[in-house]
């Protein structure tokens, strides 16, 4: 019985992890470029779950329409989010950006919160992911195992984008050297907005499928999981995409497992995470794949 139980939180542990990765990639990919920490990152998380429900509730779109448009707008508006918050400070100092991030994220919610209002809402998830299958005694809802599913396709497709494309060849180099870059003739703005929608459309994947395991949407719901995915992207390395990945797994594994093995600690779920950053801070500041911080000039 006790080994069922653990395959059981093992599997939600890896959904989990793997959501959180798959947020993480897109703070990896910005930060990989710009130096610069998106904190409204998660907002996009938010603002893609609102635009499936009203793609569902007043368009009257099915799901399979709604939540791939519902992506593709998030893109749009992390394209939009550049243009208006970043682009204008691209050569002022660091700390600007990181205060019109936070105003960004800041101004994200508010707006979400006037317009929409505080009183969550219900997501509605699809019967197709409701389904459970129970395999050895353990009972497993088919989006547990559609989770990691989409994240494994998504990173698959990412890393053939960054290094088979030219887009991929561009932004690498981008990431290494500013200067450099601009004499090979390569327009920066172009491949930081294509930065900006890539990592966009990743954390709006991220929004719906968050918000099909938790089906309560309201402004504030990117929060957390924005922090955590942050949390997953500074433990594999930040600027490391398969880091990002490898950060959310272990951060979910240990969320998880943890909570399991010792329900005590079951409210402290959250500090955990938080714990793992001072410690990863402390001790390994580049993370588990994190390669030594280039100077941008």
């Amino acid at each position: 019985m006790q080994l069922t139980i653990f395959f059981q939180q093992l599997v939600n542990a890896i959904s989990l992890g793997s959501l959180y990765g798959l947020i993480a990639i897109g703070y990896t990919m910005v930060y990989g470029i710009l130096r610069l920490i998106n904190f409204a990152h998660g907002d996009l998380l938010m603002f893609a779950a609102y635009a499936a429900i009203y793609g569902i509730a007043i368009f009257a779109l099915p799901w399979y329409i709604s939540f791939p448009l519902a992506v593709m707008i998030t893109g749009l508006m992390g394209i939009v989010l550049d243009r208006c918050a970043y682009r204008p400070l691209r050569n002022a100092p660091r700390i600007s950006l990181l205060i019109s991030a936070i105003g960004a994220s800041f101004l994200l919610e508010n707006v979400a919160l006037v317009v929409i209002g505080g009183v969550p809402r219900a997501f509605p998830r699809p019967d197709v992911f409701d389904k459970v299958i129970e395999f050895f005694g353990v009972r497993i809802q088919v989006l547990t195992l559609y989770t990691p599913a989409v994240t494994i396709l998504l990173l698959l497709g990412l890393l053939y984008i960054v290094h088979r494309t030219k887009i991929g060849k561009a932004m690498r180099a981008a990431s290494t050297d500013f200067e450099t870059t601009r004499l090979m003739g390569i327009n920066l703005d172009r491949i930081i907005a294509v930065t900006f929608l890539l990592g966009s459309v990743l954390a709006a994947a991220g929004g719906i499928m968050w918000a099909m395991k938790y089906p309560q949407v309201n402004p504030f719901m990117g929060i957390f999981p924005g922090f955590k995915a942050f949390i997953a992207a500074v433990l594999g390395g930040i600027g490391s995409i398969m880091g990002a990945v490898v950060g959310g797994f272990l951060l979910g594994l240990g969320e998880i497992l943890i909570v399991a093995m010792v329900p005590e600690l079951a409210q402290y779920r959250d500090a955990f995470a938080f714990v793992i950053l001072i410690l990863v801070l402390l001790f390994r500041p580049t993370g588990i794949m994190g390669q030594p911080l280039i100077q941008k000039t």
